[in-house]
C-alpha cells in the first residue's frame, strides 16, 4: 500500500483543524494540506516520468517542502532530500548517482544547481523558497487540488537517502512504502500518540528523525505541529507550553538545559521528550529530570532502518540504554566469530524487520556486504544486551550502543565520516596525508578534528585548511580544529592508528 493512503488514515475527519503552525503565524488546515499536497502531485505527474524516478530535493524547510513530500510519494515517486548544507562537489556526486528525473533547490541556488542537474541529464528544475516563492508554487497553482494517490506495493520504493560510507563516497539506502509505514504505524502505538497531542517540530527534514519520526508521527495521529525551521531556543520556550511531544537530538537538551528559563512550568503540558540520532550523556538524562520532572526517551535507528530500539514509554527508561527492540524488529548482538552474545557481553549489532531497508542505490555488492548469509543487516554499531552504565545497572533485554565501527562520527546528530574529509584534504596543495577523527564536545557530543601533515618544505594554514572546506563541503563536516604534525602514528602494517590520535586530542 502507498505510504501516503497509511498516513492519512490518521488525518482528522475535521478538516478545518489546524495541521501546522509557523511562528510567523501562518496557520495550515488539514484542508490545506491535502489540497497543496494534491496540486503538486498533479504536477509531477504531468511530466510523465518513468515508474520509480526520483524528485531530489535540497530547500529549507518550510511547510510547502513536506507538502512536496507528501506529494511525490502520493504521486508514487521516488523521494530523494538533501542536506541543505551540501555544497557543489556533493551535489555533483548525488546527482550523477541518482538521475533523478526532477530536482527541486533554493531560488537562490538555481544557477549552479540547474547546471549540475543538467549535466546529469535530469531534465526538470523547479525553486522552492521558505516565503512560498520559487516556480514550483507558480506551476503547481494551475493545476486541481483534487488527485487520487497513485498505487504502490509494499516493496516499492519511496524514498531514497545517502548515508556517507567510511570508505568511499555516499551510499542510497533504499527505503520501501512498507519500511516507511510499518515503523510508523508501530511508533504511534510504542509512543502512545493520544489525541490532542501537538508537535513541537524543530528538525530538519532532510534526514530520517525530522522527516519521517517526527513527521510521520503526527501525520498518522492527526496531530497539530508547531514547525520552527530550525533549532531556536526562544522559539522552543515560547512553544513548549502549547505542545505535548517534542523529538530532538541531545545538544537540543544540553542547549534547553543552558537556559535559566527552562524548568519545570515550561514543560507543564508536555508529555513526552524524545532523544536520539547521537549519544544522550548520562549527566544530560540527569539533569533533565531534575529540572523538569521529564525523563527523556531515548531511541535508536539509522538511516537503512528508521527506528529499531526504544526505552519504554510506561516502563523504565535507562540513561545510556536505547531499550528494547520495537515490536516486529528482530536484533541481535554477536561476536567476531559470529555467536550469538549473551547479557553484557560486547559484540556486533545486527537487525532484521519489515523496516529494514533492501540495500544501495546501485551498489548490489555493498549490499551483499552489508547482509549476512541469513539475511541479517550489518548496522556496523557495536552493543550489549543489559550489564550496566554510569546511571547502573540495565536491565537484560535492554540494548547499550557502546561503540561504532569504523570511524564513524556523530556530531550534533549528523553522522560524519573521515574518509571524505580526508579525500578533500588529501587533494589540498602542500599536503601529504591527513587523519580526521571525532572528539568529544559538550555541545554536539563530538567535534571533528583534522590532523595533517604537509609536504616536505611545505607550510600549511590550519586557518586556511579551514577555509578551503567550507567551499567544498557541509560545514557541519567541516573540522573545529586542524593540527599539522610531522608524521602519524602507524602500526607494523602501515595502518594509522586513530586511536593514538584520539588519545592525544582529547584533552589537548
Amino acid at each position: 500500500m502507498n505510504l501516503y493512503s497509511v498516513l492519512e488514515t490518521g488525518f482528522p475527519k475535521d478538516k478545518t483543524a489546524c495541521a501546522i503552525e509557523t511562528p510567523e503565524g501562518k496557520y495550515y488546515s488539514w484542508d490545506d494540506l491535502e489540497k497543496a499536497t494534491s496540486k503538486l502531485a498533479n504536477l509531477l505527474s504531468s511530466l510523465e516520468l518513468p515508474k520509480g524516478s526520483r524528485i531530489a530535493v535540497q530547500v529549507e524547510k518550510s511547510p510547502e517542502a513536506l507538502f512536496l513530500y507528501l506529494a511525490t510519494i502520493k504521486a508514487g515517486l521516488v523521494y530523494l532530500p538533501l542536506n541543505t548544507a551540501y555544497q557543489s562537489a556533493e551535489i555533483e556526486y548525488f546527482l550523477d548517482n541518482a538521475k533523478p528525473g526532477a530536482v527541486i533547490c533554493s531560488p537562490k541556488n538555481f544557477a549552479w544547481f540547474s547546471q549540475l542537474a543538467f549535466k546529469a541529464n535530469t531534465e526538470f528544475v523547479f525553486t522552492l523558497g521558505e516565503q512560498r516563492d520559487g516556480t514550483l508554487l507558480e506551476r503547481a497553482a494551475a493545476h486541481s487540488d483534487q488527485f487520487k494517490t497513485v498505487a504502490r506495493q509494499d516493496d516499492d520504493l519511496a524514498a531514497i537517502l545517502y548515508t556517507s560510507g567510511t570508505t568511499g563516497r555516499s551510499k542510497g539506502a533504499m527505503l520501501s512504502h512498507k519500511n516507511l509505514s510499518s515503523n510508523a504505524k508501530v511508533l504511534k502505538d510504542f509512543w502512545h500518540w493520544q489525541k490532542g497531542d501537538v508537535l513541537l517540530h524543530a528538525l530538519p527534514i532532510f534526514h530520517v528523525h525530522g522527516l519521517f519520526v517526527a513527521s510521520h508521527g503526527a501525520l498518522i495521529n492527526g496531530s497539530k505541529m508547531i514547525w520552527l525551521p530550525k533549532l531556536d531556543i526562544a522559539q522552543l520556550l515560547k512553544y513548549l507550553p502549547q505542545s505535548t511531544v517534542m523529538m530532538g537530538v541531545p545538544t537540543f537538551y544540553t542547549r534547553l538545559l543552558a537556559e535559566p528559563k527552562f524548568d519545570a512550568k515550561v514543560c507543564a503540558n508536555m508529555r513526552l521528550f524524545i532523544a536520539g540520532s547521537a549519544p544522550l550523556l548520562t549527566e544530560t538524562f540527569n539533569d533533565f529530570i531534575a529540572r523538569t520532572g521529564h525523563t527523556i526517551l531515548e531511541r535508536y535507528g539509522m538511516s537503512e532502518t528508521a527506528m529499531l530500539t526504544s526505552n519504554s514509554y510506561s516502563g523504565k527508561r535507562v540513561a545510556g540504554a536505547v531499550g528494547v527492540p520495537l515490536p516486529g524488529v528482530k536484533v541481535r548482538v554477536v561476536g567476531d566469530d559470529s555467536k550469538l552474545c549473551g547479557v553484557n557481553e560486547v559484540g556486533n549489532v545486527q537487525v532484521q524487520g519489515p523496516n529494514v531497508f533492501s540495500g544501495y542505490w546501485q551498489m548490489p555488492e555493498k549490499t551483499k556486504e552489508e547482509f549476512t548469509a541469513d539475511g541479517w543487516f550489518k548496522t556496523g554499531d557495536v552493543g550489549r544486551w543489559g550489564g550496566s552504565t554510569t546511571a547502573g545497572p540495565v536491565p537484560d533485554e535492554y540494548l547499550c550502543i557502546v561503540g561504532r565501527s569504523k570511524d564513524l562520527i556523530i556530531s550534533g546528530g549528523y553522522n560524519i565520516y573521515p574518509k571524505e574529509i580526508e579525500s578533500f584534504i588529501d587533494e589540498m596543495t602542500g599536503v601529504e596525508e591527513s587523519a580526521v577523527i571525532g572528539i568529544p564536545h559538550p555541545d554536539f557530543g563530538e567535534a571533528v578534528l583534522a590532523v595533517v601533515v604537509p609536504k616536505k618544505g611545505a607550510e600549511l594554514d590550519p586557518a586556511g585548511i579551514i577555509a578551503e572546506l567550507k567551499g567544498k563541503i557541509a560545514n557541519f563536516k567541516v573540522p573545529k580544529r586542524v593540527i599539522i604534525v610531522s608524521e602519524l602514528p602507524r602500526n607494523a602494517m602501515g595502518k594509522v592508528q586513530k586511536n593514538i590520535l584520539r588519545q592525544e586530542y582529547t584533552t589537548a
